[in-house]
């Protein structure tokens, strides 16, 4: 049952909820619709043709369109989220919260803010309008005032803890969980740091100036005080190409995203079989998978083009010519021997391999300095290595079906697996879009 607090009905607007027109971060915003800043459209809105990423080569993210690359914005409220089949921006930073209150209409009220200042700060606003009083902290750290939108989004997921924790029902929505937001099994090679696994919730901004993604995070994490505490981050970005249109390179150096999802409905997108919050919504896994760069740089190029089953400059597929050519993974050498190996990465993780199982990537690249690090594999080396890599970030409408299948082929028989390590991550149902007067996850509260 629920309390009359709990949720917001569809037709009103949440009380913290503010005007997108008010207090503008670089202009002032009217409407939903693109616009652009007062500083102008963004310079460096160049071409992109998929998100970037490796240790995981299923389908990436969907190319950009020329007009998308003009947006200055991107709308916020819709049937989906923003942030899943956007055009991928330069620059990410996630983080899982842990809820510490046990107060139902606490998260509610909290989901509530959030929704209104994610609204407004995708407009190009502060995360709430300004005040001119000097004994009170500021309704924003105003340190994005100024810079453009960036084409930010926020994406919001509910983690398993929101609807049972160590047993424990908080907030009545046990019964609620959906039957796709499983556990993720313990996969071979895992070493999954504990401080950087799971959480309550998820938020994920993506902006192409990294100062813009950063600020919509610090904003959410400002007003979730004494609701919630960040358990883990982490940043990523990609790099565009000179050349438009042209495929990224991860750290590996090998081009990375040459297919999307033909089927993106279908790939993505919960529908009619899912609880009735979650339709219009996905499930999306994220791993931080470290790179071994040093062993990979020490390793013959001949051998990295067999690990991977591409070649490293052209991207094609091996012993062929042409990045976008078929995989042709029935093809063989004159002694029958097939050409891409049988352990090779694009093999295990193609949908041929795996039941036709799917999902659509959506990784960035990160790199966190040094730190003291035991190779897992010969010749064992030790001492100060990159903390760097991939941040594996997988949208699907089951993950059952989509990252489980997949992976684990993959974490017994890839033959990446010798310089990738998975260190942490997650799994989070991300709901459906919301219309303006609604706030995210409000069905969710509403039906249970």
């Amino acid at each position: 049952m629920t309390a009359p607090s709990d949720a917001t009905p569809p037709d009103a607007t949440p009380p913290d909820a503010a005007p997108p027109d008010l207090a503008p971060r670089g202009a002032e915003p009217k409407g939903n619709g693109p616009q652009a800043s007062r500083r102008g459209l963004l310079a460096a809105a160049g071409g992109l043709a998929a998100a970037i990423g490796s240790g995981f080569s299923a389908h990436a993210a969907v190319p950009e369109a020329a007009a998308q690359r003009q947006k200055a914005t991107e709308d916020f409220w819709g049937p989906h989220q923003a942030g899943i089949v956007t055009p991928a921006q330069e620059h990410s930073y996630f983080a899982a919260f842990d809820l510490t209150t046990d107060q139902r209409a606490e998260v509610v009220k909290l989901l509530q803010s959030w929704t209104a200042a994610a609204a407004r700060m995708a407009a190009g606003a502060t995360a709430a309008p300004l005040a001119s009083e000097l004994d009170a902290p500021g309704a924003d750290s105003v340190e994005a005032v100024g810079l453009a939108p960036s084409r930010l989004t926020v994406t919001f997921g509910f983690g398993a803890g929101l609807f049972e924790k160590d047993g424990k029902d908080r907030y009545g929505l046990a019964s609620s969980r959906p039957v796709a937001l499983i556990d993720l099994p313990r996969f071979n090679g895992d070493q999954l740091v504990p401080a950087r696994t799971g959480g309550d919730l998820s938020v994920q901004a993506c902006a192409d100036d990294p100062q813009v993604a950063f600020h919509a995070v610090r904003q959410l994490a400002r007003l979730a005080y004494d609701v919630a505490e960040i358990r883990w981050a982490q940043s990523g970005f990609l790099s565009r190409p000179a050349k438009p249109g042209e495929t990224p390179r991860n750290l590996m150096g090998f081009k990375d995203g040459t297919q999307t999802p033909l089927r993106v409905e279908q790939v993505v997108w919960v529908n009619q079989d899912g609880p009735v919050w979650m339709r219009g919504g996905s499930y999306v896994v994220v791993r931080r998978i470290r790179m071994a760069l040093e062993h990979w740089d020490r390793t013959n190029v001949g051998f990295q083009e067999q690990t991977i089953g591409r070649h490293k400059l052209s991207g094609a597929p091996l012993g062929l010519k042409g990045e976008f050519e078929p995989l042709g993974l029935d093809r063989t050498d004159k002694d029958e021997n097939p050409i891409i190996p049988e352990n090779a990465h694009v093999r295990l993780a193609n949908a041929a391999s795996n039941n036709g199982a799917e999902l659509l990537r959506r990784g960035y690249s990160y790199n966190d300095g040094v730190n003291f690090t035991a190779e897992r594999w010969p010749p064992w080396r030790q001492g100060m290595e990159y903390d760097a890599g991939l941040f594996f970030v997988g949208y699907q409408r089951d993950p059952r079906t989509g990252f489980v299948r997949i992976f684990e082929n993959m974490a017994k028989f890839d033959m990446l697996n010798q310089f990738v390590t998975h260190t942490g991550g997650g799994l989070f149902a991300c709901p459906g879009g919301v219309s303006q007067g609604e706030f995210i996850g409000q069905k969710l509260f509403a039906a249970a």
